[in-house]
Parts: structure tokens; C-alpha cells; sequence
């Protein structure tokens, strides 16, 4: 049995608990290992697993989860909650998005292998412990440390999977995000290579109600994000039963369902001055801004041939041709949350 869910399991009264599951070792002879917190209510219930970093410059969300468990008391709780802050410690520690010993995007590498490379390793001993212990697990990111964005979600829908989708806009409800992304995939429109190795996709195959909260950027500490991510983890656990409260309101409990979005990139280098900001609308004709060159000349971006919601917007303004300014949903209608 896991380690956690063999802990959550004893018949031994509300508790908490944190420890490390083992994965390896480096060539020193330190331990590569995975630390958890699990807080185990009074009463037998539903698990909420936070799951903080998959990649290493993804903070916000780990901050943001260590202080809910924190702020938990087992006496009041039926049910449990779980935080794993980092699945890749390695590139936690080297402050980079992948792991610096096999370059594995570890949010395309899950389920795992026993006998893979390290990120495989690391994987594997995630998955070993979230199944047949999470009911909702949230996957957290950030966009890249380039990007300024409010908080949103994105999600798959796995044919084989007994979780619906509804069950999955219902989970993301408490957050409020401004768009909630339905992520192709097959990767048509959206980054590169397997997207099926996502850890959220992972537990839905598993039967694990699972989806991605983006809190902000990269490499940051952002009090409101974190803070929108803490109050969206206390609405959740509310309508799990976990812990006693009112839940949202139904009639709040709508959510923009992006179906299609991708990316505007750079015609020539230069210094990108935006003119709009992360989750704005613009309008079809509307440019998000110009490329300062460096005589002085300027030129303004492509106008828009649609409307877009900007999901994710550049903050560094040195830009190359190709390089990417403005993350756009550009498909979406409203859905109802039951």
C-alpha cells in the first residue's frame, strides 16, 4: 500500500503528518526523494491532493498549498487533505523549468517508469501514491517567468475515464478563473509533445477527478494569485464535505470554457511595449501593442483578425522574431456549473 494512503487509512484519529517517499539517490549519496504533508480529519471522508510543482520555477501554487495545510484543523475535518509542494525537486533547486539530469518535461512524462530515467522515476513514485487515495487532484502551474496572467484552469476530457466533464468544471468552480481551457490532446493548437503525460490526465485515466490551476508567473512570489488559489482551496474542500461551510452559490457558478487558443508571435526583434494586459478582450482590428526597434522606428502588431482573451501576456520586452507575445483563447462560450 502507499505510504500516505496507508497513513490516511489507520483508525487513529485526526492527525498530520509530513515525511519524504524515496525515489533514488545522487552520485554524493544524497537522497532524491518527494516530501508530502497529508492532514487526516476526525471523521472517514473524500482526499483533496494539491500538488504543488511539476515544473521547477512554478511557485505560486506551492506557497499557496503549504499555507491551506497549514491553516487546517484535523479536528474539524471529515476527510483528508494532501500537499506534495514539488514532484521535481531537482529543477525546484536549480530554479528551471525541467529537470537539469534528463531535460524530461515532467508534465508529459506521467504515469511514470519504475526503471526510467529520474523524471520518469519521479513520476512513478507520485502516481504509486495518488491512486486509490485522491478523489480531486490539482495539478498547480504557473505560466513562464516571461508572462504576466490572471488565474485559470485548463483541463482534458479522457474518453475512458468515469469522471465527466462536469464533475471537472464543478471542481474548478471555486476558483473563479477567467477562462477555463479545455486542452486538445492531441496537441493541435497548444505546445508540442505528449500531452497525454500530463499528471491530470493521468489520474482521469485512474478515475481521479483532475485539472490544472495556472496561478500567475513563474519564478515569482504573487500574493493575490496565491491568495485566489487559498480561497479557491477552502471553497473546494467545502463542497468535497472536508470541511464545514456553505458552498458557492449556484447561481455564481459559471465558467468561460475556452475551446481554442494559441499563440501571437514576433515578425522582428525588438522591444515588445504592450498595450493591453493579461486577461483582457480585444476586439477584432485591435493590435496588443507595438515592437520598438532600436532606431527608434515603431511598428505596431499584427491587429487581430477575431476576437481573443488574452490568457497570457509578455512582460519581458526584449523579443526575437518568432518569439511568442500573447497567449489567446480564441474560441469560448459560457457553460453552467451545477
Amino acid at each position: 500500500m502507499p505510504i500516505i494512503g496507508d497513513w490516511l487509512s489507520r483508525n487513529e484519529g485526526p492527525a498530520r503528518t509530513s515525511g519524504q517517499l524515496p525515489v533514488g539517490s545522487m552520485a554524493s549519496g544524497m537522497a532524491v526523494t518527494l516530501p508530502y504533508v497529508a492532514v487526516r480529519g476526525a471523521r472517514p471522508g473524500r482526499t483533496l491532493w494539491l500538488h504543488g510543482q511539476v515544473h521547477g520555477d512554478e511557485i505560486n501554487g506551492m506557497v499557496a498549498a503549504l499555507r491551506f495545510a497549514r491553516g487546517l484543523n484535523p479536528e474539524t475535518m471529515q476527510g483528508n487533505v494532501v500537499v506534495t509542494p514539488t514532484g521535481n525537486p531537482h529543477a525546484l533547486d536549480a530554479r528551471r523549468k525541467r529537470n537539469p539530469y534528463d531535460e524530461l518535461d515532467l508534465d508529459q512524462t506521467y504515469p511514470g517508469n519504475a526503471g526510467g530515467l529520474v523524471s520518469e522515476r519521479l513520476a512513478h513514485a507520485l502516481m504509486t501514491e495518488i491512486r486509490g487515495v485522491a478523489d480531486v487532484l490539482i495539478n498547480l502551474h504557473t505560466m513562464n517567468p516571461l508572462f504576466d496572467a490572471r488565474p485559470y484552469t485548463v483541463y482534458k476530457v479522457h474518453p475512458g475515464s468515469r469522471v465527466t466533464e462536469a464533475e471537472v468544471m464543478a471542481a474548478m468552480a471555486p476558483f473563479h478563473p477567467h477562462v477555463a481551457c479545455q486542452q486538445d490532446v492531441g496537441g493541435k493548437g497548444e505546445l508540442p509533445g505528449n500531452i497525454s503525460g500530463a499528471l491530470d490526465y493521468q489520474c482521469l485515466a485512474s478515475g481521479i477527478c483532475a485539472f490544472m490551476l495556472e496561478l500567475g508567473s513563474g519564478s515569482r512570489y504573487e500574493p493575490d494569485n496565491i491568495a485566489v488559489a487559498e480561497t479557491g482551496f477552502h471553497g473546494l474542500a467545502v463542497q468535497m464535505g472536508i470541511l464545514d461551510g456553505d458552498p458557492v452559490r449556484p447561481a455564481a457558478r459559471t465558467l468561460r470554457r475556452v475551446t481554442r487558443r494559441g499563440w501571437i508571435t514576433a515578425d522582428e526583434g525588438g522591444l515588445f511595449v504592450p498595450a493591453t494586459r493579461a486577461g483582457d478582450l480585444v476586439r477584432a482590428g485591435a493590435s496588443i501593442g507595438d515592437t520598438l526597434r532600436l532606431d527608434a522606428s515603431l511598428t505596431p502588431i499584427a491587429p487581430l483578425a477575431r476576437d481573443g482573451v488574452l490568457i497570457g501576456l509578455r512582460s519581458d520586452p526584449v523579443v526575437h522574431t518568432g518569439e511568442r507575445l500573447a497567449f489567446v483563447a480564441w474560441e469560448w462560450d459560457t457553460v453552467s456549473v451545477d
